[in-house]
């Protein structure tokens, strides 16, 4: 009986080998991936095939499908407000007496979820005393409705924290909804989500009832951290809910990061994106208000949610195109530096053209792979002009850009292959020069607390380090 099972499954598993790789050619985002993937299904399916349709995937269709629902069930309402109540807030890049500009506004614009919009504040919030102290602030005024959405949520100090907000909010009548991600927060505890629940906040995981999916997309994760306050307040940047966030944690350390509070019509784009996240995952709509209050301070901001869904990389095309906009200096701080062929060019063009390029990282690291992939890219860096600086002060998770004194950028996204096309990620662009000096003077401090990375240093390496280095950088297009 054996016997006959294992002979009928080989030709079976061969046949799936060769369809795989049929839907590898069709799908994969180039050739030398599409090369691998197809000759390693062929050839070896018993080990490939759980291989590939675990990180081999690049979209999200089911997502696709569920975004293109919830745009046609509430196109109509949004037309409105568009067309009336929001009107007055949108910015027109043609406008823009500089013809540069206007192609670099228009470009960001149709790469945005919602577009340039006039009458924003924004305010940056360093670290986890300044971040959760404002979060939870917000929570506190909320009125109307909470919307909440985190890659991490731990059950330790500041999640339990976290948790008695949201419980004190839902049981003054406030409508709370909380999405957390089924790989980001695995070791959440049921009875952590039952507490909230059984108070009235709504919660799912990001798969919703397609839960049983999430075994098979380790490669896709929602690594958004949004919070909406009754539609006219937004929290957004790196910092999940954790401990760790705050430098509890022993072995990490000092925890450096970046987080913004937005007020005005950008906090629309916020909405919207968990929105969409939240119909994808319960298939509910909820009633929101689409009336932002326009600020004094009248900043043009405009927000990005990209995804393995999108049609284009818009995250990835995003920073290429900020970075093809410098001209004078382009600061970058990720905490993993993995960019792929095109955004690496891009850099290298930046400092040839005699732009102060900057790339600033830890030296230390939460993740023992980028302990070696990211110097694999300082010889290319190194021999255009690109500087990159090491954090010595401890671990530092913020992702932001400043491209001279026109763009800031604080979001969730890495500077990495997994950012640019597999997860869910969310970037606030603010064009303003308030901001812009805002964002300069935090990293000037920053790189006060860093140390310039050098050849010397690379080569005074073992022979095991240097080889360690090449070798992680293999699996570049999965970290």
């Amino acid at each position: 009986m054996i016997g006959w099972i294992l002979a009928a499954s080989i030709p079976l598993c061969y046949g799936l080998g060769v369809l795989s790789a049929v839907h590898a050619i069709m799908t994969t985002r180039t050739p030398q991936g599409s090369s691998a993937w197809a000759l390693a299904l062929v050839t070896i399916p018993f080990l490939s095939l759980p291989v590939y349709w675990t990180f081999g995937r690049v979209k999200f269709e089911d997502y696709v499908r569920s975004v293109r629902h919830f745009d046609e069930r509430v196109e109509e309402q949004l037309q409105e407000h568009r067309n009336q109540k929001l009107a007055h807030a949108f910015t027109h890049p043609e406008e823009t007496a500089d013809l540069r500009t206007a192609c670099e506004l228009q470009a960001f614009r149709r790469l945005a979820t919602t577009p340039f919009t006039r009458g924003n504040s924004s305010k940056l919030l360093i670290d986890g005393e300044q971040t959760f102290e404002a979060v939870f602030s917000g929570i506190e005024a909320a009125q109307t409705y909470i919307l909440a959405q985190y890659y991490i949520i731990q059950n330790d100090r500041i999640g339990t924290e976290f948790q008695d907000r949201l419980i004190a909010a839902a049981e003054r009548g406030v409508r709370v909804y909380l999405i957390y991600d089924d790989i980001g927060s695995h070791y959440l505890p049921n009875a952590y989500l039952e507490k909230l629940a059984s108070a009235g906040v709504e919660v799912s995981n990001f798969s919703g009832r397609r839960a049983w999916l999430g075994r098979f997309r380790l490669n896709f994760r929602n690594h958004r951290k949004i919070v909406v306050i009754d539609g006219v307040r937004g929290f957004m940047g790196g910092l999940n809910v954790g401990d760790e966030y705050l430098g509890r944690n022993e072995k990490i350390g000092y925890w450096r990061d970046t987080h913004v509070e937005i007020r005005g019509p950008a906090v629309l784009g916020l909405q919207s994106s968990f929105l969409r996240d939240w119909y994808y995952g319960t298939e509910q709509l909820l009633e929101v208000s689409w009336e932002p209050e326009m600020q004094e301070l009248d900043q043009t901001a405009l927000v990005l949610a990209s995804g393995p869904a999108d049609k284009l990389e818009s995250c990835g095309l995003l920073f290429a195109h900020a970075i093809s906009c410098a001209e004078k200096r382009l600061w970058i701080a990720s905490p993993y530096f993995v960019p792929d062929g095109g955004v690496l060019g891009a850099l290298q063009l930046a400092a040839l053209r005699g732009v102060d390029v900057r790339i600033l990282m830890p030296r230390s690291t939460d993740n023992m792979l980028f302990k070696f992939v990211p110097y694999s890219y300082f010889p290319e860096t190194e021999r255009s002009g690109v500087k990159i600086y090491l954090y010595e002060k401890g671990f530092m998770h913020q992702k932001v850009m400043l491209v001279d004194n026109d763009y800031a950028l604080v979001g969730t996204a890495n500077f990495d292959n997994r950012s640019f096309r597999l997860n869910f990620e969310i970037i606030y662009m603010v064009n303003d020069d308030d901001a812009c000096h805002a964002l300069a003077e935090v990293l000037e401090q920053d790189f006060e607390h860093s140390t310039r990375l050098r050849s010397e240093e690379l080569e005074a390496r073992s022979f095991f380090v240097r080889f360690a280095t090449q070798c992680t950088r293999l699996l570049a297009p999965i970290l």
